[in-house]
């Protein structure tokens, strides 16, 4: 018997009589309606609610990110709420495509308050709610369905007493039957439909019908049969904005909302990285930005994702975790060797491209650029990390172009100090460990002096120049004088390395490139050398002059031998 086993305790939720459902079928091919409530839902969740300095400006920045419906308070239930929303209003605040949004619950009292705080206010959505569920008419009202449909619909007659003439140009109403996720989907279409009647609505003036999931209780997909289900059975539904209110307990809101777009919702509510109670509102951003992924424009400006994270840990003194989508610290970052192999190879393809070519590079849903996220922390380096990842650091840090068969090399001594710190290493601590291993190996062989001529000759007609190598160097201690001649400074130093006790070796692969620009330009020379046992050695040098580059580079081979 397993030790979880329910015993009855819990059960599913009733089934959707729905035939036939065309949700399966349909894309998300066009934005919804957005409401941001973090001002209000979002900051009920908060240890440490906003004060009004704090709410306006994080009203500026819904604005700026481009929120056309704003829900921004409570204010009957709230002096901090009242002034913030007069403020608003009264210092013209709030730009003429924009419309405030406040909550109320269906009392007189409660009504009259937030008729007089909307009072000046050029567009206003007014929100009322009733819960509606078993538990809710069971526990909290001990009310049958006819009693709680009469609180819905006195609530909107309430509503209905306190317009004047010119509030019924300006006031739109929402109506949310609160704990929707767990009403019995014929109720929840009954309650709506009498708050409708009650209130009267048109094609031109559509009443907002919001059904939430208060509490998250079922898999996405019958959620999506809810909403289908009640955009079916519901009178008038050119008449009727449908809006989703996904809550997070089973950590699905995403793909809640989702699915009840699919389903037919006009209209999405939730917070910009999903701050709400328990574990939180739907993510908007999240939304918006798989919608951008799928070629859908969001009609939300995320353009400088890293900036409006910034303000919203700011205002809320919560944290964004590293790993949620687009936001994160990490989401961008590859630790695994494979994942940065195919990052590094599909990002120096990227480079040949126009930047509006379709995006398939492998790991990386979309273009870290579009949002305002930098390519340098793509791929980040621990002990999980591959031969490529430090080699695309090196490149895109410092503009060390190591050629791929040296990565493996590098790699595996990254890997190790990696290994041994236990840590992520940082990018300036990878190119000392570069420094170290390579530009600066002394181990072996050092020169002590250096000098090179060169000299013209004739070979049968043709112009021959030699260069002739003169060096002191010291070998393990050793200080030697050697000289001999080559094709080249690096040819003939490396001719004249056989008067040393050194290994002999010859060179098998050679790469160059210059790094800085201006007077700060240097030679950048790698080097593989192939001893006499088979042994491979890479080399790296780095001077301003293009041949002692190479021979340092040859140094540092000579350097990597045990």
């Amino acid at each position: 018997m397993s030790v979880m086993n329910p015993n009855g305790k819990y059960a599913p939720i009733a089934e959707i009589p729905i035939q036939n459902r065309v949700w399966p079928t349909k894309k998300i091919e066009k934005a919804p309606l957005w409401c941001s409530v973090d001002l209000r839902d979002g900051n009920q969740a908060l240890i440490n609610p906003m004060g009004i300095e704090t709410k306006l400006s994080f009203f500026d920045l819904l604005v700026k990110i481009g929120f056309k419906e704003i829900e921004v308070g409570f204010p009957a239930a709230s002096d901090t709420e009242y002034e913030f929303i007069r403020r608003l209003i009264e210092e013209n605040r709030i730009p003429d495509d924009v419309t405030i949004q406040v909550l109320c619950q269906a009392r007189e009292q409660l009504v009259k308050k937030t008729m007089e705080c909307l009072k000046g206010a050029p567009k206003a959505i007014f929100h009322i709610y009733n819960s509606t569920s078993p538990a809710q008419r069971k526990y909290t009202f001990n009310k049958n369905k006819e009693e709680i449909k009469q609180i819905a619909i006195d609530g909107v007659k309430c509503i209905k007493s306190c317009l004047t003439e010119e509030d019924k140009k300006r006031i739109r109403l929402e109506y949310s039957p609160e704990s929707f996720s767990m009403t019995e989907i014929d109720y929840a279409v009954e309650i709506c439909e009498a708050v409708k009647n009650e209130w009267g609505c048109s094609p031109d003036n559509k009443i907002i019908l919001n059904l939430p999931t208060t509490v998250e209780c079922s898999t996405p997909n019958v959620y999506a049969d809810q909403i289908e289900y009640f955009s079916s059975h519901i009178t008038n539904r050119d008449s009727v904005l449908i809006s989703t209110h996904c809550h997070n307990d089973r950590g699905t809101g995403v793909a809640s909302a989702e699915l009840g777009l699919l389903a037919g919702a006009d209209r999405v509510e939730g917070c910009i990285f999903g701050n709400g109670e328990r574990t939180g509102n739907l993510d908007v951003v999240t939304v918006a930005l798989n919608m951008f992924s799928q070629g859908v424009d969001p009609e939300l400006d995320l353009r400088n994702i890293v900036d409006i994270a910034e303000k919203y840990c700011q205002y809320t003194e919560m944290e964004i975790p590293p790993r949620t989508p687009y936001a994160g610290e990490l989401v961008f970052t590859a630790f695994s060797g494979s994942h940065q192999d195919a990052i590094r190879k599909g990002m120096a393809a990227r480079a040949k491209m126009d930047k509006n070519d379709l995006w398939d590079v492998p790991y990386l849903l979309i273009d870290p650029h579009d949002i305002g996220r930098q390519y340098e922390g793509i791929i980040r380096i621990n002990s999980q990390s591959g031969k490529g990842g430090s080699a695309f650091i090196l490149e895109e840090k410092y503009g060390l172009s190591i050629p791929k068969a040296m990565h493996p090399v590098v790699g595996a001594v990254v890997k190790n100090a990696a290994d041994a710190a236990q840590r992520e290493l940082r990018a300036e601590e990878i190119y000392d460990l570069f420094e170290k291993h390579w530009l600066k190996a002394d181990k072996n062989l050092t020169i002590v002096d250096l000098s090179e001529t060169h000299v013209e000759g004739k070979k049968k007609a043709e112009i021959v120049e030699t260069t002739l190598c003169r060096a002191v160097v010291n070998w393990k201690g050793e200080q030697i004088s050697i000289g001999e001649k080559g094709n080249g400074p690096l040819d003939a130093f490396s001719n004249a390395l056989s008067q040393t006790p050194a290994p002999r070796f010859s060179i098998t692969a050679f790469h160059e490139h210059s790094v800085g620009t201006g007077n700060n330009t240097s030679a950048i020379a790698y080097v593989q050398i192939t001893c006499e046992d088979g042994n491979d050695y890479w080399g790296v040098g780095k001077s301003t002059n293009v041949g002692r580059a190479g021979i340092d580079a040859v140094v540092s081979a000579l350097n990597q031998i045990a």
